[in-house]
């Protein structure tokens, strides 16, 4: 009986198992390149390509990649490969050439070591608020998502302002009374011509 049930349990495909193997349990995965350029999935055990990469990458998949023959990580170089053929691919470009000049002109320039960093955080902070811009981008907002949420940040600071400053909210200054400005110019000339007298004696 019990090896009856085992024939016809559900097996599990190739491809399910590759999937789930490429996810892991959070271990980053090797890849080796050849020379003859070829990348292989140690997590797979099979032969991938750099669009499989960039999917990986964009599933959040970690993996490192490594020289066949030498072992050096050449992750970064084969990131930036996979950059520049998204950028040659003919669809829509993501890095402006301003930006791109400005990045080259870093180089060599004292404030080299500190654009790492810079660029994380920068990063860091657009993936904080990448939900918003997403969402912006979906509901249409007066096609133009960056403005709306400025918009929400200006209307979240006037909120604030209002609930350190609750007299603020709603209040208009009264209108001056014409009476009080008659009188007031009154009493400006009423003292000139004051001085005017004392320095006549």
């Amino acid at each position: 009986m019990l090896r009856l049930l085992m024939q016809h349990a559900p097996q599990q495909t190739k491809g399910s198992d590759m999937a789930k193997r490429d996810a892991g349990s959070g271990d980053t995965i090797i890849i080796k390149k050849y020379a003859n350029r070829r990348l292989y999935n140690t997590g797979t055990s099979s032969y991938i390509t750099l669009d499989d990469l960039a999917r990986m990458t964009r599933e959040g998949v970690d993996f490192q990649v490594v020289d066949a023959k030498t072992g050096d990580d050449i992750t970064h170089s084969i990131l930036t490969q996979i950059i520049m053929d998204e950028e040659a691919s003919g669809g829509e470009q993501m890095l402006p050439v301003s930006f791109l000049r400005d990045l080259i002109s870093m180089y060599g320039n004292s404030m080299q070591a500190l654009m790492p960093s810079y660029l994380e955080a920068s990063m860091a902070n657009f993936r904080k608020n990448r939900e918003q811009l997403q969402t912006a981008f979906r509901d249409g907002l007066a096609n133009n998502p960056l403005a709306k949420i400025a918009e929400t940040n200006i209307a979240v600071m006037k909120a604030m302002g209002e609930a350190f400053m609750p007299g603020t909210r709603g209040a208009k200054a009264p209108p001056p009374a014409k009476d009080d400005e008659i009188a007031a110019l009154r009493e400006q000339m009423a003292a000139m011509q004051k001085k005017l007298d004392e320095l006549g004696k």
